[in-house]
């Protein structure tokens, strides 16, 4: 007899007969897979590999219809500060990049030496990766691992979180004695697991277990930081030019305000807020006449929606609003670059917590801004004549993102919640003045944040709040950090939406350091299984030997500080 007092987690019980017996999962939600990774983000797919690699089973469920999360979503230009630190199966992913493009028919719109970027491509002569690259290829590297290593992705699973509340356990979770013994989808589909892997941006199944989290951000005062809550003196870049009138009727405040300021910001200095960093779509345009769709004017298009464009232009904003890296086969990788830009501040801070469906309109909000501002930047007449004639010459790729005309479905979402750890990576590990005793991998961008807000300052204008850009020395993540605490779910791992203050997650939360964590997340979970302990009990010396096997860099490098691209 099995008494439950004597299952540990759900890992001390390996064989799929005894889970049967002891939880009635297995036979009623099919197979049992050794690990469920939820999300197939580039996290989600870096953990599926390595899960496969040390011989254990592997499932992964994608809400989407992508796998590679913003990786294969438009961020092509990676950004790590310090691309040393990016080792195992993260550094093999942009190795098979460079090797990609090494075949002369990958460069259909470009000779491959007229390609030249600002640096990101590569770190040293000798090294074999490359950092920059089309949507189209990144997708094709990450099939190419999943096709390999006989991963099982599922698509259009979404989680089903009928019930989710904070501190609660959702509809779609189903948890035993401090454990996971399975999820069920929306579709109805179920799926057994002995440890999961919560791989998405918006940890969905952490909240779905019932594990606590935060959304937005916390008070300076809540963890001796200086770079944590409102930043209305730190945000100077991406910032109005001097003197934009805030109202719709300029001068007249019982016109109201335009469209995205906070009526009630910013809030005292330093204090904390609800508020989440600005969402955007990562473009990939081309200036090819043969591969360029033209912008398009909107259905729904609002102008008022763009009046503080405008206004910022002639109150003598000069340059494009908007940072365009090059990529291969004379692509972008477009992203926020400006006052106001592609970041629909403001649009984003119920997205964390909302259903799937008002997660959909949000996306559509955003998409529609995105889509109405360029059409603006490239025809409208208070637009400077060399902008609209350098906008204009760029457009949407057909042979990218084909099913949506070059638009992608995948927003930038930069942040959303943030789990609660036993550990919290702070502004104070970012900056070295504490030290992850057990590391699982290493950060080294700057502790950055996109704007959070728009308001209207003393003199009656209006002023963008929360942008901080602060660089850093590369520093180990904390293992624990990727860990709920021990009485809240004990067979749960958590890559994405880590244990961070909101300025530290801000340094975290590149696409390269994701799918190291998502590595070591599945070393950790393996190690659960075949010792048979909860998560949180692993031996850390020997993960650390076999992360170290697997080319993880665990440590600072001597090459010293990172720089910021």
């Amino acid at each position: 007899m099995i008494l439950q007092g004597d299952i540990r987690g759900c890992l001390t019980l390996g064989m799929a007969a005894i889970l049967s017996a002891a939880w009635g999962v297995a036979g009623a939600a099919g197979p049992l897979h050794d690990v469920v990774v939820y999300g197939g983000s580039s996290a989600g797919i870096a953990a599926a590999v390595q899960v496969k690699r040390q011989g254990k089973s592997v499932i992964v469920l994608e809400p989407g219809r992508r796998i590679g999360g913003l990786t294969t979503g438009g961020l092509g230009y990676t950004d790590i500060g310090n691309k040393q630190v990016i080792g195992g199966v993260a550094r093999e992913f942009y190795e098979r990049i460079r090797r990609y493009y090494a075949d002369p028919a990958r460069w259909k719109w470009q000779a491959p030496d007229s390609y030249q970027t600002t640096g990101q491509s590569r770190t040293e002569t000798t090294e074999s990766a490359m950092w920059t690259f089309e949507p189209s290829a990144a997708l094709r590297v990450m099939e190419d691992l999943v096709r390999e290593h006989e991963v099982t992705v599922v698509y259009g699973q979404r989680l089903d979180r009928t019930g989710e509340r904070p501190g609660r356990v959702s509809r779609g979770v189903r948890v035993e004695d401090g454990a996971i013994l399975s999820i069920t989808m929306a579709s109805g589909e179920t799926y057994a697991g002995k440890v999961f892997i919560d791989a998405t941006y918006e940890g969905d199944l952490l909240a779905g277990a019932g594990v606590d989290y935060v959304v937005g951000r916390e008070a300076n005062a809540a963890f001796g930081e200086t770079l944590n809550g409102v930043q209305t003196k730190n945000a100077v870049s991406h910032q109005f030019r001097p003197g934009v009138d805030p109202y719709v009727k300029p001068g007249d405040p019982a016109s109201g305000l335009l469209p995205g300021i906070d009526p009630q910001g910013p809030g005292v200095e330093g204090s904390g807020d609800r508020r989440v960093q600005a969402y955007c779509y990562r473009m990939c345009l081309t200036d090819h006449p043969e591969n360029r769709i033209p912008f398009e004017k909107p259905a729904d298009y609002d102008p008022l929606q763009y009046e503080l464009l405008l206004r910022n232009f002639e109150a003598g904003q000069d340059q494009l609003p908007w940072i365009n890296r090059a990529m291969p086969n004379r692509k972008t990788d477009t992203n926020n670059g400006s006052g106001v830009s592609t970041d629909f501040i403001g649009g984003n801070y119920a997205y964390p917590e909302a259903d799937d469906a008002e997660r959909v309109r949000i996306a559509a909000r955003h998409l529609a801004w995105q889509q109405g501002l360029m059409w603006t930047l490239a025809n409208h007449d208070r637009v400077p004549e060399k902008i609209r004639n350098e906008v204009a010459r760029w457009g949407m790729c057909r042979d990218e993102f084909v099913e949506g005309r070059g638009w992608q479905d995948q927003l930038y979402v930069r942040e959303a919640r943030r789990m609660v750890g036993a550990a919290v990576m702070t502004q104070h590990h970012c900056q070295g003045r504490e030290h992850a005793q057990r590391s699982v991998g290493m950060a080294a961008y700057n502790m950055d944040s996109h704007n959070v807000q728009r308001y209207v300052d003393a003199a009656g204008h209006v002023r963008n709040e929360g942008d901080v850009q602060v660089p850093v020395k590369p520093y180990a993540i904390e293992m624990s950090a990727i860990l709920p605490r021990r009485e809240q779910c004990r067979n749960l791992v958590v890559p994405v939406c880590l244990s961070a203050t909101h300025i530290a997650y801000g340094s975290i939360r590149m696409e390269p350091v994701f799918m190291v964590l998502g590595q070591s997340a599945a070393s950790l979970a393996v190690d659960a299984i075949e010792s048979r302990v909860p998560v949180q009990d692993v031996d850390y010396a020997a993960l650390r030997r076999r992360l170290l096997a697997d080319r993880q860099v665990l440590e600072r490098q001597p090459q010293g500080a990172a720089t910021a691209p």
